[in-house]
């Protein structure tokens, strides 16, 4: 088989809720909810949505929303140990985050893991992004971060493994030869009959990638 690479989503996926939804329950006005809801029904894209959300919020709330954040994330059970695993296993593990660089870098630094990400700026009345990792010449979903993008930057002739939960996860799961998921992202997967696996704990992903030898 094909030398394994994991792409692995941050928020719901490693942590145990959505950093950005908590976010917007915490400190948005109402209007986010309907924004969402475009997102979900894939009215709009991801890009325009989340550059949506984070306009609502002022930028003087940068310290506040850090601080909480920080506090509030949990990191899924196992996580530590599947790095570990990764690593003694020489599998590599590429973090792909629809969420941005002020709480997805702090939360992961002790991983020491290739991160990307999209980046919060707070120089205007209200946030703004920078979508660092556009989509590509193949890609016409407005992604943000794109996924599918990074997979095939990185991921060519390599078994791709994508580890997720949410629709930002869903263009990557369909171009994967394995998707590891739960929640949105695992009723997907089963609607359109992609090879996958469910998920709760890094742990039982442990025993998934036991299970369908990627490590031999």
């Amino acid at each position: 088989m094909k030398r394994p690479v994991i792409f692995c989503d941050f928020d719901g996926t490693i942590t145990d809720n959505d950093n950005i939804v908590a976010i917007m329950n915490k400190f948005a006005p109402p209007e986010w909810e309907a924004i969402k809801d475009d997102i979900l029904a894939q009215r709009i894209s991801i890009k325009q949505g989340v550059g949506q959300f984070f306009r609502l919020l002022p930028s003087a709330l940068k310290q506040e929303m850090t601080e909480f954040i920080l506090n509030d994330a949990k990191i899924r059970d196992g996580f530590e140990t599947f790095v570990d695993y990764t690593k003694n296993h020489d599998i590599d593990l590429i973090i792909v985050s629809g969420g941005m660089d002020f709480f997805v870098h702090p939360l992961l630094k002790k991983y020491e893991l290739p991160v990307y990400c999209n980046q919060a700026k707070f120089d205007e009345e209200t946030i703004r992004v920078e979508w660092l990792h556009a989509c590509d010449s193949e890609c016409i979903n407005e992604c943000g971060c794109c996924k599918p993008s990074i997979l095939r930057k990185i991921g060519e002739d390599r078994f791709k493994i994508v580890i997720g939960d949410s629709i930002t996860d869903l263009q990557a799961a369909k171009q994967a030869n394995f998707v590891i998921a739960r929640d949105f992202l695992l009723e997907k997967c089963r609607e359109l009959e992609i090879p996958h696996a469910p998920f709760h704990t890094f742990h039982e992903v442990i025993q998934i990638l036991e299970n369908n030898e990627v490590t031999s």
